[in-house]
């Protein structure tokens, strides 16, 4: 088992039953033109996350752990995207309007994809998902439990929305969830904060929190044998 200095206690896992997910760290959050920005963002506030989940994803890899890609968006005729979300706020493109990286939030457009900087390796899964969560009308509970995953690394955007609502639903699903604090991130860097404090409050009512070093240095070499 290894264990990792958190939030608010230390995190024990077993690499063979842990999967890294990585959530919606895909073009339309994360550059200009994209989905994230029609809503009046910075998304230069979500690039931060990047470069330390790039060193997380290569120790996963390289330590062989189960990797898992999310990505949020919705088939061409959009018959997946209910009116309550079509029609919320007031973007200045909607979901399904040409963009600059393809239809927004459509699947199979440049900008649904996932960033260069952390795309998935041909045999690491990718899980399509409809909505904020990564349970709902997909098959992420099914792959975790075929791969016999017991506990998450959870990483990716944004923490308050499609983070948190994943780890709210794994934890009423029995899984164990550490949230890595730098590799996720808001537009809205007060709600990031408070999003981390609500998954860790109450001794842990959602989970954990630490940052990367912490799990970096748990997942020495050494220490993995």
């Amino acid at each position: 088992m290894i264990s990792v200095d958190a939030d608010p206690a230390p995190f024990t896992f077993a690499p063979a039953t842990t999967a890294l997910v990585i959530i919606d760290m895909q073009r339309d959050f994360c550059e200009p033109g994209g989905f994230g920005e029609t809503l009046g963002n910075d998304v230069s506030l979500l690039q931060s996350v990047i470069p330390p989940l790039q060193t997380v994803l290569a120790t996963a890899r390289a330590l062989g752990m189960t990797v898992i890609h999310t990505r949020e968006g919705h088939v061409p005729d959009l018959s997946d995207c209910p009116p309550a979300k079509l029609n919320r706020g007031n973007p200045s493109l909607r979901i399904g309007d040409p963009g600059p990286k393809g239809r927004i939030l459509v699947r199979g457009e440049f900008g649904h994809d996932i960033v260069d900087e952390l795309a998935p390796l041909p045999d690491e899964l990718v899980i399509d998902k409809p909505g904020k969560g990564s349970f709902h009308g997909t098959t992420f509970g099914a792959e975790l439990q075929a791969r016999g995953i017991t506990s998450l690394l959870v990483a990716g955007v944004t923490t308050e929305v499609c983070v948190h609502t994943t780890v709210r639903e794994a934890n009423d699903r029995g899984y164990e969830c550490l949230v890595l604090s730098d590799c996720t991130g808001s537009y809205f860097p007060q709600f990031h904060r408070v999003a981390l404090q609500m998954v860790a409050a109450q001794g842990g009512i959602f989970g954990w929190v630490a940052p990367s070093s912490a799990l970096l240095t748990a997942l020495t070499p050494e220490a993995v044998r």
